[in-house]
């Protein structure tokens, strides 16, 4: 299939943007684009791409803006029940640290998946995993964190591999058993630590390799903050993770700076994520590293906090920045990276092209599938996505609506506002 007559082709091309280099679109003016079996064959002009291709099927993209599939390298998206009633309390003044040390927060879903079955889990999660999709999110990496024993944790695991074989979107696992301390542990963070270090991390690397067949290990990670693990801990986790073979991420600084993020960088993590409340040292050492820092906007936005990522002292200190939805059921319930860009160019400061590159090549490199999607280019998995917008900085300039007209993914057309042949 040749997609041509694109009004503008934004490639990403060339690698992760790092600092300053941030917001490099690759963009083509009346561009096209070859797929052949769910894989970019070739990228160039349209003119050019027409006479060299003049028997191939076509798919005219006249009038659209065509972006890489976006990716959501930090999100929460599968989960059971929902937390209405502590976006209240919050509006009367509680706040997410109180709320959690009377019984809600992280815990009181918990609660929810601990009493549901796998079935109930994946039926709960699909309608979340199909908006992302449907808003043009066509890669995200999914969490476990709400189960908090290895058996709860094991069935969260089970749900995601169930949803990605029968959903569009390509889900990345992270094993978050470090999410939170479960009521049985708490007054015993240590002990609670040492359970998941000497059991739950070896039972999940035991359950992957017998469930998950030839797929690599999925993403250990940890909420290295006050009221969950402090950087002992964190370390001690991580460090566990990592002698296994697991990759690694790490939840840092959403409220308090405890030196996640160097931990991160120092332990060669995928990501840090978060990252509100950053010190200058910290940033630092993710700029003199690989571990790509994840802003989620949403999530202070969804808190009605004042404070967001330091996004450009990030950026002056070479720091390679992507941002995601963070999507979960008590801060931040958003489906839709085009609200997530947007709310980037307003409270992280970043340019509509700064602020999409961190949606797609810079958001691949957070969960390692840089080689496989974030960018237009031959060799690539053949995920894009068409926006019924005039140019590329309506994306941030516009919110609340979805402006994604129609998602290619592995080739495959699907529709979201419909196709006139």
């Amino acid at each position: 299939m040749l997609i041509h007559s694109i009004k503008q082709l934004i490639t990403m091309r060339g690698g992760a943007q790092r600092g300053l280099a941030l917001g490099n679109l690759g963009l083509i003016e009346n561009g096209a684009v070859l797929v052949q079996d769910g894989i970019i064959q070739e990228v160039g002009s349209s003119d050019a791409m027409l006479r060299k291709h003049p028997s191939e099927d076509t798919f005219d993209a006249s009038g659209f803006v065509v972006l890489p599939g976006l990716v959501d390298p930090h999100t929460h998206a599968v989960w059971v029940g929902d937390r209405a009633r502590e976006f209240e309390m919050r509006l009367q003044g509680k706040s997410y640290l109180e709320i959690m040390e009377a019984g809600g927060g992280i815990v009181s879903t918990v609660k929810a998946v601990r009493q549901s079955n796998v079935a109930q889990i994946v039926s709960e999660s699909r309608s979340r995993l199909r908006t992302m999709f449907e808003h043009g999110t066509t890669t995200a990496e999914v969490k476990t964190g709400y189960g908090l024993s290895l058996d709860a944790e094991l069935r969260l695991l089970e749900a995601i591999l169930i949803l990605d074989e029968t959903e569009a979107i390509d889900l990345i696992p992270t094993f978050l058993g470090a999410h939170a301390v479960p009521p049985e542990f708490k007054n015993d963070v240590d002990g609670y630590t040492r359970l998941v270090c000497d059991e739950m991390l070896p039972g999940v690397k035991k359950w992957w390799q017998k469930n998950a067949g030839s797929r690599k290990l999925p993403f250990v990670d940890v909420f290295c903050e006050t009221g969950a693990f402090n950087l002992a801990q964190s370390r001690r986790i991580l460090e566990t993770a990592k002698q296994l073979g697991f990759p690694l991420k790490i939840h840092a600084d959403e409220f308090d700076n405890l030196g996640g993020a160097s931990l991160a960088a120092e332990l060669h993590a995928a990501s840090a994520d978060h990252l509100v409340v950053t010190s200058s040292s910290d940033i630092e050492a993710l700029g003199n590293s690989e571990t790509v820092a994840v802003s989620l906007p949403c999530t202070p936005f969804g808190l009605a906090e004042k404070e967001y990522s330091p996004a450009q002292e990030m950026l002056e200190k070479g720091v390679t920045l992507a941002i995601a939805t963070d999507i979960n059921p008590g801060t931040a319930w958003c489906e839709n990276m085009q609200f997530a860009i947007a709310l980037a160019c307003r409270y992280l400061k970043l340019t509509p092209a700064q602020a999409i590159a961190a949606a797609t090549i810079n958001a691949a490199f957070a969960i390692s599938q840089n080689q496989r999607v974030g960018s237009i280019e031959p060799g690539k998995q053949a995920d894009l996505v068409l926006f019924d917008i005039p140019d590329y900085r309506h994306l941030g300039y516009r919110f609340g609506v979805n402006l994604a007209h129609t998602v290619i993914k592995k080739g495959k057309i699907y529709p979201i506002r419909g196709y006139d042949d």
